[in-house]
């Protein structure tokens, strides 16, 4: 099973999130919580695989919420989905670098909604087309010296890097496979070994390095 918690300042949306999430098969909810501050505090009590984070919350923003859960090494095997009501591309970008799995809007339909949980819950990082788009608008908007100081590349060997550009332009799994001419298993071994080497959680982390290191130029 899949175990969820839901965060969100909206008792009637939490209460909607459950039923859902309790009617997959797959998924049980196990906490709640309505601000950020108790979402740490409910998150280290249940250690989720899961976390449904809202952006927007009185005490602590889903955003620094996510920063605190993802900085605990205790909590090393919790995954966070940030749901919100606003398609901002700061959002976007702060969440992803705060930690997030993956991004969705409040829209989204229940059965993509448990597809995503599931998504994030096997370890991928869930960033469609216009959220890596929306990453990169924001990336590029930056002044340079309000960027972060890119982080070295030591140790990720040629193959990698190609591997690594072609995350951060959006490309998936397979999608990659076919355009270095490897496998899918291949692709997938070289992925987990890019991540171990950057010390990152997930492919979500890998975009932002790509662009932060200069491997994809905005814009291309």
């Amino acid at each position: 099973m899949i175990r969820v918690l839901i965060v969100d300042d909206q008792a009637l949306l939490r209460g909607s999130f459950r039923v859902l999430v309790d009617s997959a098969g797959d998924c049980t909810t196990v906490g709640e919580a309505g601000t950020g501050t108790e979402a740490v505090r409910v998150a280290a009590e249940t250690r989720p695989d899961v976390v449904l984070m809202d952006v927007r919350m009185p005490d602590l923003n889903g955003i620094e919420a996510t920063r605190l859960i993802a900085g605990d090494p205790k909590l090393a095997g919790v995954r966070v989905l940030m749901l919100t009501t606003f398609d901002l591309d700061e959002y976007v970008y702060g969440a992803l670098r705060a930690g997030a799995s993956g991004f969705l809007l409040k829209d989204t339909p229940p059965a993509e909604l448990l597809r995503a949980i599931r998504v994030v819950a096997a370890g991928e990082a869930l960033l469609a087309p216009k959220v890596t788009r929306k990453l990169i608008s924001e990336f590029a908007r930056r002044p340079q010296s309000e960027r972060p100081i890119p982080r070295r590349l030591d140790g990720v060997t040629e193959r990698e890097r190609e591997v690594l550009t072609l995350i951060g332009r959006g490309l998936s799994n397979a999608e990659i496979a076919e355009h270095l001419a490897l496998s899918l298993a291949t692709v997938k071994t070289h992925v987990g070994r890019i991540i171990a080497k950057l010390e990152v959680r997930d492919r979500a982390q890998l975009v932002i390095v790509a662009y932060e290191t200069g491997l994809v130029a905005v814009g291309a």
